[in-house]
């Protein structure tokens, strides 16, 4: 939907947002799919469960009215914005990464101590590289001489990666790309051909597990503002342009983030050769950027929230007992 009728799935998104009431439908698509957790969660007996998505949330919340010995829930919103889809009156805690988020779930109800802001979880690895740019680069076959900018269109492939990399033909100054193109092999093999027909070198890539790398090595990412990856950005502190965000959540996103100063934002694919040719001349802005993604990010989210999972398994097991 988010493809190929945007529009449409914008107005569902905000439909749903604005909703007073639980839809019958939802309701019941709950209902439905605790039950069906039973057997599973019998199986694996957890002492908790963490949803990183609306609708897991909201059937283990309904999973916690039919069933009285469920373990705790925590659900984790990685988005920098909140949906009322994620809200639900028994949730054990919240984890989120604004404050902002904090005081939107306060106004709608959700108590103060089920509320923990520690940022979007990311892997450690993002935080701090354990060699030098040029380490790196020579490590990633990456030219040391040239700015380099990473691409990235999600797990999926969605945003125009191929769109981008020819829009970048138009930049003067020398530059070299690497494109992750994800999980989607389709895109990954056109990528590999438009490569043929740039004058400077592009590296296209699956997806791969050390994005870490290639952050830290990149001068900066162009990319959709998915809030997994806008997250590692912040943690990695690499200035972010963001292009064509999805509607719902990724628009959200884009707005906290330029609002912050954390990044900027390209309405078409056809100004991002400009945006990237000022960014790169403009030393002063990029260490702005750089310093505000220092400031809101947070790298040790994941081992927060982790700790704060432990403790509340810890007080249910003391209850119990």
């Amino acid at each position: 939907m988010v493809k190929t009728i945007p529009q449409m799935y914008r107005y569902i998104y905000d439909r749903a947002e604005r909703a007073t009431e639980v839809g019958r439908f939802r309701t019941w698509a709950h209902q439905f799919t605790a039950t069906n957790l039973r057997p599973l969660m019998l199986r694996e007996r957890p002492d908790a469960v963490v949803c990183t998505h609306a609708f897991p949330c909201g059937a283990m919340a309904e999973y916690k009215n039919v069933f009285p010995d469920a373990p705790p829930v925590v659900a984790i919103v990685t988005d920098f914005a909140l949906h009322g889809f994620w809200v639900h009156g028994n949730i054990d805690r919240y984890v989120v990464a604004t404050e902002s988020m904090r005081g939107a779930l306060l106004a709608r109800g959700v108590a103060a101590g089920a509320i923990a802001v520690t940022g979007i979880p990311v892997r450690h690895e993002f935080a701090a590289a354990s060699e030098t740019v040029e380490e790196l680069r020579e490590r990633l076959d990456l030219p040391s001489d040239r700015y380099v900018v990473l691409l990235m269109g999600g797990g999926l492939g969605i945003a125009p990666v191929e769109r981008m990399l020819c829009a970048l033909r138009a930049v003067s100054a020398p530059l070299a790309a690497v494109v992750v193109a994800g999980r989607n092999t389709r895109i990954r093999r056109r990528l590999a051909q438009t490569a043929e027909n740039v004058a400077f070198p592009v590296r296209a890539l699956p997806f791969v597990e050390n994005v870490y790398d290639y952050m830290h090595a990149a001068d900066l990412l162009v990319t959709k503002p998915g809030g997994l990856t806008t997250a590692e950005a912040l943690a990695a502190r690499i200035p972010i342009v963001l292009c064509k965000p999805l509607p719902g959540q990724e628009e959200r996103n884009a707005r906290v983030l330029v609002d912050a100063g954390a990044a900027v934002r390209v309405g078409r694919v056809e100004e991002l050769p400009a945006t990237v040719q000022a960014l790169r001349a403009d030393c002063t802005r990029r260490e702005r950027m750089i310093a505000a993604a220092t400031r809101i990010g947070r790298p040790n989210a994941a081992a927060e929230a982790a700790a704060m999972i432990t403790r509340l398994v810890e007080l249910r097991k003391e209850v119990v007992a």
